[in-house]
């Protein structure tokens, strides 16, 4: 069983990780996005207290590092979920019904995209296209391509997700 880490553990250890990070770095702003990739690969997001962080070390505004964090999609401002859950949007899965997939995870979830679940266990999100149009709606699981994927599968991933879980809680 994990432990639980309350949130100003969680916090203090955020700032640390960050610590350790910019002593790699110069104070200089133009080292602003390598420095936020390196938070980002560490923790997998980009919590306010990291962004805080590296903004007194550069010593520019806050605002400015949000500026950066929300402008490139390549940064993530919520935690990632153990299992990842990506809906392509592209035009063949459009056409066979990718936003009802989507909202078959969010619905299932009470997520949205770009949101993670409150247990950490999920986070969904939507992609352009995947490349596997003829298997379309696709949704990617855990980096693996899940094809025809209507609301009944949605349903019969998660109890599987389920399962494999309650399989570990035993054990």
């Amino acid at each position: 069983m994990e432990k639980k880490v309350s949130i100003t553990e969680e916090k203090v250890k955020i700032k640390q990780e960050t610590r350790q990070i910019l002593k790699r770095f110069g104070r200089k702003r133009e080292n602003l996005i390598p420095i936020l990739q390196k938070v980002q690969d560490r923790l997998g997001y980009l919590p306010r207290e990291a962004m805080l962080e590296i903004a007194e070390f550069l010593g520019i505004p806050d605002i400015d590092v949000y500026s950066v964090v929300t402008f490139y999609n390549q940064f993530r401002l919520t935690p990632p979920g153990r299992h990842s859950i990506r809906v392509c949007l592209g035009t063949a899965c459009h056409m066979k019904g990718g936003y009802i997939t989507l909202d078959a995870w969010r619905r299932r979830l009470d997520i949205g995209p770009g949101e993670t679940t409150t247990d950490r266990e999920f986070d969904l999100d939507t992609v352009a296209c995947v490349g596997c149009c003829t298997m379309a709606p696709v949704a990617v699981v855990d980096d693996k391509p899940e094809g025809k994927v209507e609301p009944t599968k949605v349903d019969g991933m998660l109890l599987a997700f389920e399962r494999e879980r309650e399989k570990k809680e035993s054990q």
